[in-house]
């Protein structure tokens, strides 16, 4: 990754090598990626041109139609995610497209596969070189743009639910950030779950379509105390907390719980309160930071469990497994990626903006190109 020269600062696309497999290109021709040029801002991220090269063994070569749009990649442009090499580099952890090369060795992709891909960074690109293992099959009938909105979240979604919550039936939980891509996804996996109450905490313009969509008590985090909401309802509180905030929102989550119930930390989005990096959010986040002994861990009969795809990157076999189940939930109807926005490469700080601002509902999705006005209507 270090080998790669810092790019040039203007604003208009550049011409830079791409970087290491499985970050790179595909084709001798050039290509468009996005780039982080450094870390603050949303004018950090640029659109670039690279020169691609052939798969390696074991890679497919992947002409990309969609990109997800994912917190960390917020937080990575912030340079408050460990898993986003240094800059200059692409980010990128989903995209969705069309295999177009396949590399010495590779059996199970060929030339033409519809595919989603999953890699730690390098997704947004027009091209992306990538390890077969990191491809999966997209199901029949799903657009590109649905494909870009299913791994990071729903694999999130799934595992902190079911792996480390072991939801069941008649029970209760709270999801915060309701409407974004993980509370989407894993609302319409609780409704898998029979007779599951679902509390979500999103800003009051968002509770209609929270409720449409099987929140039985949504909470204006921004006006309530989401704790004394819940407790109105449930005084024993929840069974599970699926916690995407840190900070003082885990000890809340933690005291919310029921006897035998879990908390299932997944981020820090407590840290992102601006366009830059703000170390008094840091030091307040850090200072707040839920802490506790093995022993105050016994009396209380709760769990606190802690959950980061990004570190599952070696775990193939378990990550493919979760991506098996999810396809057949698919496939049955049971589950559907919900659209926020599409933007094209060029208009990246907007959509950037839209997920930072929480405006969204649903997954914010990238695209090479710009989409036609037609299916710009129907994802909205």
């Amino acid at each position: 990754m270090s080998a790669e020269p810092a790019p040039a600062a203007a604003a208009a696309p550049e011409h830079t090598p791409g970087p290491e497999p499985p970050v790179g290109g595909g084709e001798a021709a050039e290509h468009r990626a996005l780039v982080l040029t450094g870390f603050g801002g949303y004018e950090k991220v640029k659109v670039q041109t690279r020169r691609g090269a052939d798969p390696k063994p074991g890679e497919v070569s992947v002409r990309v139609h969609a990109c997800g749009l994912n917190f960390a990649d917020l937080m990575g442009r912030q340079g408050l995610y460990d898993r986003l090499p240094s800059p200059p580099v692409c980010p990128g952890m989903e995209c969705a497209g069309t295999v177009r090369a396949v590399g010495e060795g590779v059996s199970d992709r060929q030339v033409g596969d519809k595919v989603m891909v999953l890699a730690r960074s390098g997704l947004w690109q027009e091209v992306v070189n990538v390890p077969s293992s990191q491809t999966f099959l997209m199901p029949e009938g799903m657009s590109f743009e649905e494909a870009a909105a299913l791994l990071v979240n729903y694999i999130t979604a799934y595992m902190i639910l079911f792996d480390f919550g072991n939801l069941r039936p008649n029970q209760s939980i709270l999801i915060h950030m309701a409407a974004g891509g993980v509370g989407t996804a894993a609302i319409q996996l609780c409704k898998t779950v029979e007779n599951v109450t679902i509390f979500g905490t999103a800003s009051a313009s968002k509770h209609d379509s929270l409720k449409e969509s099987g929140v039985a008590h949504p909470i204006d985090y921004r006006t309530m105390d989401y704790a004394e909401e819940v407790r109105k309802v449930s005084p024993k509180g929840v069974d599970i907390v699926l916690d995407p905030l840190g900070g003082s929102d885990t000890t809340k989550a933690f005291n919310l719980l029921k006897p035998m119930g879990k908390v299932i930390t997944y981020g820090v989005a407590n840290l992102l309160t601006g366009q830059k990096k703000n170390l008094m959010a840091m030091a307040k986040t850090w200072w707040n930071q839920f802490s506790i002994n093995a022993l105050q861990l016994l009396h209380h009969n709760k769990a606190v469990c802690g959950y980061h795809l990004g570190y599952l990157d070696e775990e193939v076999e378990l990550v493919r497994g979760v991506v098996a189940k999810l396809v057949n939930l698919y496939n049955q109807g049971k589950i559907k990626p919900k659209i926020d926005s599409v933007w094209p490469f060029d208009q990246v700080a907007d959509a950037m903006r839209q997920m930072q601002e929480k405006k969204n509902v649903g997954k914010v999705i990238l695209v090479p190109e710009a989409p036609k006005e037609e299916s710009k209507k129907e994802e909205n």
